[in-house]
Order: structure tokens, then C-alpha cells, then sequence
């Protein structure tokens, strides 16, 4: 069973649908501490978000749940709040779960919005059955800049050259929204529940 974590921002019920859609069994909850595999979604401000995470308890919570292995997926604004800090309106800082920093996209019209290709540049079993490259829907004005370059899986370009697709260990993430990006998208949550080990039906 996936773990869609629930701290009050985020397009919870969508992919709580696209899971179903590929067949994995998932809940939404506000208590990730048993699960075996967790979704990190969001959509909205980097600090509004780290406040809800930290007054609700979720957030030292998915430290722990990534420290002791199990599989964390963070979505657009999930994917932002795993790495160290956002400049993002005042300022914040993030769970510190992957290295790294997150700063206004570099591109004269934002937000990003819309359907863009992400070339991958390493092989990873999130990406599995989907090429050197794919088109997804991004709906962003930050980027990350992850510390570690073997960090990132995939990279797309809006202005400038951004990362789109990190993996460390058991923490992956996706600065699109998968839920929103077709058969594509359905591939990759399909393969996250796979390394979940959550059974597809």
C-alpha cells in the first residue's frame, strides 16, 4: 500500500486515481510512520507547505520513513521541499532529504506552464519503458539544484536547462506532475509501485 501524504496542500485525489488507474493500491493519510512506500505531493508556496508538514508532524516523519529505506516519491512541489532550502517568498527551509537548494526558474515567462520533454540522462528504474526521453506537464516557477550531479535522472528546458527527474537511493523525484501526464505518467507511477513492491493489478 502507497502512502499519499496528506498535510492539507497537494493534488492528493488525482494521485490517488492514477495509482488506481495502474492498479496499485494506495491511501491517503495524514500518518506515513507504518508505510511501505510514500508519494509526497504539492502544489502551492514552498513555505506555506514546510509550515503545514512541520505543525502536522509529516515532515519528521518522512525523514524518517527515507532514512530507514522505504521509497519516497516527491511530486513538483514534493519534489522541491525534499532538498535543503527555497528562496521562494521569504525564504525556507526544506527537509534536508536530498542535497541541495531551489530557486526561481531563469526564464523570462513564468510560470512554466504546459507540456514539455525530459531527456533522461542516466538509466533509473523509475524511468524504465520510457526511452531517452519524454513529454510530461510541469506547472512551476522554482527550480532545484541539486548538490550532487549523480542526483539527477532527467532534465528539461524552459529558459534555461532544469532538473526534472532526481534519484538517490530509495528518494526519487519529479518536478512535473505524473498523475497529469498520460500514458507516460501512468508508466512512471506504474514503476513506482513496482519498486515499492506494491502489487499492480
Amino acid at each position: 500500500m502507497i502512502a499519499i501524504a496528506d498535510y492539507g496542500m497537494g493534488n492528493r485525489r488525482s494521485v490517488e486515481k492514477a495509482l488506481a488507474h495502474v492498479g496499485a493500491e494506495s491511501v491517503i493519510t495524514t500518518d506515513v510512520r507504518d508505510a511501505s512506500a510514500i508519494i509526497l505531493p504539492g502544489v502551492g508556496a514552498f513555505p506555506e507547505a514546510m509550515r503545514h508538514l512541520e505543525r502536522s508532524g509529516l515532515g519528521e516523519q518522512l525523514k524518517e520513513r527515507a532514512a530507514a529505506g522505504v521509497p519516497l516519491l516527491g511530486i513538483c512541489l514534493g519534489m522541491q521541499l525534499l532538498f535543503e532550502s527555497s528562496t521562494e517568498h521569504e525564504g525556507a527551509e526544506g527537509l534536508g532529504i536530498l542535497p541541495g537548494t531551489v530557486t526561481k526558474l531563469e526564464s523570462p515567462r513564468l510560470p512554466h506552464i504546459g507540456w514539455n520533454l525530459v531527456t533522461f540522462a542516466r538509466e533509473s528504474a523509475l524511468t524504465e519503458g520510457l526511452g531517452e526521453a519524454a513529454p510530461f506537464y510541469h506547472v512551476h516557477s522554482f527550480a532545484c539544484r541539486p548538490s550532487d550531479a549523480s542526483d539527477v535522472v532527467g532534465t528539461s528546458e524552459y529558459g534555461e536547462r532544469f532538473v526534472s527527474v532526481v534519484e538517490r537511493d530509495n528518494v526519487m523525484a519529479a518536478q512535473f506532475h505524473p498523475e497529469k501526464s498520460s500514458t507516460d505518467g501512468l508508466q512512471m507511477l506504474k514503476n513506482f509501485a513496482a519498486l515499492a513492491a506494491v502489487p499492480v493489478a
